[in-house]
């Protein structure tokens, strides 16, 4: 063999021993490496409902605007809850009149007792004992009503019970708010994180607490963030529940691995970045062969 076919032959099992070694390379990068497109930014979002029903009288914020905690969102009409509440002290007052004369009378019967007196008979001793009880048991009533008619009243008025953001307002005033339905949503904004759905061939080189890039496809921005959690569990395709996170197939005709999804905790922000939940984003974490 002449030395130039030696070098063609040396050539070729070199080219095709690299394309081998890429290809393994590659393959180990694809099935094993503990990367994932398949990420989403998501947040708390608090779906804020009113606790007593009315008709909306005032919506004191717009929607996509910034709240703090504490801050007045919206007003339920407080005429009937005003008029509940005087009804409610006043009947407290009745009942407190009415229980401390019969404590009065009760007690003047005792004397009589004591004293022996002709006028005094057991029947009607107990009979003035028995009405101070009920006379006492009927203004706790009338008071833990007024107790809940200042909880109505006072609960009215609807407050922001986190920091973030309005989204979705579409009430206006003179809507009808039932109590325990939705009027707008907060996205709580201390909230957002990222959760990454790994196939199962990826899980192996994920531990919790290493160190994470989430690339956001809005703007190509890079953060930092840290491995908080792994889910144990995803839903069945019969699973009607809804407990459970689930996962659908990238394809119905092939068997896959599963994907699972891992919660990513973001580092601290840069101030520039504005996040929504429902961004798509790339994750890659620093497998666990290569931890310190």
């Amino acid at each position: 063999m002449s030395g130039r076919s030696v070098i063609r032959v040396a050539v070729t099992v070199a080219t095709v021993a690299v394309a081998a070694f890429a290809g393994w390379q590659f393959w180990t990068y694809y099935l094993l490496s503990p990367w994932t497109r398949d990420a989403r930014v998501l947040a708390d979002v608090l779906r804020v409902a009113p606790d007593v029903s009315g008709l909306i009288s005032t919506i004191h914020v717009r929607d996509n605007q910034t709240v703090q905690k504490g801050d007045l969102l919206f007003e339920i009409d407080p005429e009937r809850f005003q008029a509940a509440l005087n009804l409610a002290r006043a009947d407290v007052a009745m009942k407190a009149e009415a229980a401390a004369l019969a404590q009065e009378n009760a007690r003047r019967f005792q004397t009589l007792q004591r004293e022996d007196s002709p006028g005094f008979s057991i029947e009607a001793g107990e009979s003035m004992q028995t009405r101070a009880a009920e006379a006492a048991a009927a203004l706790r009533v009338a008071q833990a009503e007024l107790t809940i008619a200042e909880i109505n009243m006072r609960r009215s008025r609807v407050h922001a019970a986190v920091s973030g953001y309005v989204t979705n307002l579409t009430a206006v005033a003179g809507d009808f708010a039932t109590a325990g339905q939705g009027v707008l949503a907060i996205v709580d904004s201390s909230s957002f994180y990222v959760y990454g759905y790994f196939m199962e061939t990826k899980v192996p080189q994920i531990r919790i607490g290493a160190p994470a890039k989430v690339e956001l496809m809005a703007g190509n921005l890079v953060l930092d963030g840290v491995v908080e959690g792994m889910a144990r569990a995803i839903a069945n395709p019969d699973d009607a529940a809804g407990l459970l996170a689930r996962v659908d197939p990238q394809f119905s005709w092939i068997r896959l691995a599963q994907r699972l999804p891992v919660r990513i905790k973001l580092e601290a922000l840069p101030p520039d970045v504005r996040l929504a939940a429902g961004m798509s984003a790339t994750v890659v974490i620093k497998p666990a062969e290569a931890a310190p």
